[in-house]
């Protein structure tokens, strides 16, 4: 097994932990996904691919392994720091990762350094089109907000989201953009 493969194990396994308040599902709906996109992105761009695909697995992993949604940018970046150490990486590629990841957030103004961090950073981005339902999940049952609050919640998630994006990923989920907006829009707004 190579080391991209053993962080990939590492994440995952991480993901089927009992601390871990997403469940399982952020990697089938979220961390996936977001890696696909990352990948697309590397290519078109002439990222470091290596750095993009290893950012984009531990890139949410201050939620998953810390618990922590508001600063799980900064937490990941130090957790990804001390991960990537047990696993022998150079110090120079995890500051290039650790920058990707904290600077992945569309909440935060973190200025994105490199093309690796805008590839990262849009993958995240792209990941929440594909799967609206894990977002309206998310908010209903773990947040536990009524339709109202719950739908406005995933609205301004999902335009954040496409804020961030870099024009050329928008391309990629311009579709699913708009028909989330209709979907998600209240159905007594004239």
């Amino acid at each position: 097994m190579n080391t991209i493969e053993e962080i990939r194990k590492f994440v995952e396994d991480e993901c089927k932990k009992y601390y871990n308040n997403f469940g399982y599902e952020i990697w089938l709906y979220h961390i996936l996904p977001a890696a696909k996109y990352a990948k697309i992105l590397a290519t078109k761009f002439g990222a470091d691919e290596e750095i993009v695909e290893v950012a984009t697995l531990l890139h949410d992993i201050g939620s998953i392994k810390y618990g922590d949604v508001e600063n799980h940018h900064a937490l990941g970046a130090e957790g990804a720091k001390r991960i990537l150490k047990k696993f022998g990486y150079p110090q120079e590629k995890i500051e290039k990762i650790t920058h990707c990841i904290h600077s992945h957030r569309g909440s935060k103004k973190i200025k994105r350094q490199t093309k690796e961090a805008e590839c990262v950073a849009s993958a995240d981005a792209m990941a929440h089109f594909d799967n609206i339902p894990s977002y309206l999940h998310f908010s209903f049952v773990k947040l536990q907000r009524n339709i109202s609050e719950g739908t406005e919640f995933v609205k301004s998630h999902l335009e954040r989201s496409w804020n961030k994006l870099i024009p050329e990923a928008k391309e990629f989920v311009k579709d699913r953009y708009e028909a989330s907006k209709l979907i998600l829009q209240n159905s007594f707004e004239t």
